[in-house]
């Protein structure tokens, strides 16, 4: 999928120009707490003149429902900058963000290890 902006942020060997931590202006720690595994949709409360580059490409692919790990694969950016662009756009409404539900108290755990083993003993 090609994103509007992508020219102007990547080489002709599609290596972006812009360093990583210029793009989150040094930020590390994201405002939002948001996971790999949370899926993150655009509100369509946002006007996208007042945000940056990188901003809008995540809102291009925010439309439907998409995991912080799928956007920052699709940016080619660390997933710790993406989280912090992402609680950009949570802090000014322009997308919101879920958590995966924990799992079930039975499903996790000593369960799901014992599962994971004696698949594994069967594949041996």
């Amino acid at each position: 999928m090609t994103i509007p902006g992508d020219e102007t942020w990547l080489d002709g060997d599609a290596v972006r120009l812009v360093r990583p931590y210029t793009v989150s202006n040094g930020r590390t720690n994201p405002s939002a707490n948001l996971g790999l595994l949370s899926m993150v949709v655009a509100t369509g409360n946002a006007a996208q003149s007042s945000l940056e580059p990188d901003h809008v490409q995540i809102l291009a692919l925010c439309h439907q429902p998409i995991s912080v790990a799928e956007i920052a694969a699709r940016l080619r950016l660390p997933a710790v900058v993406t989280k912090v662009l992402l609680s950009d756009l949570v802090d000014c409404g322009a997308v919101t963000a879920r958590s995966p539900k924990p799992a079930a108290a039975d499903a996790s755990g000593r369960f799901l290890l014992e599962k994971v083993l004696d698949a594994l003993q069967r594949r041996l």
